[in-house]
């Protein structure tokens, strides 16, 4: 019997999970961009220092 297809599988379901935690880790951070904005009357893009 030839292991290469639950290698690529294993290999599959673990591209599968990493991108899952990555869109989950995105689409968190623009939540928390979005209600720091909703929080602070400055701008949530600029950064300190920066030439306004």
């Amino acid at each position: 019997m030839n292991h290469l297809s639950f290698i690529a599988a294993a290999y599959g379901l673990t591209l599968v999970v990493v991108l899952v935690f990555a869109i989950g880790a995105w689409r968190r951070g623009v939540a928390a961009q979005r209600r720091l904005a909703a929080l602070d009357p400055r701008n949530a893009t600029t950064m300190p220092g920066d030439a306004a």
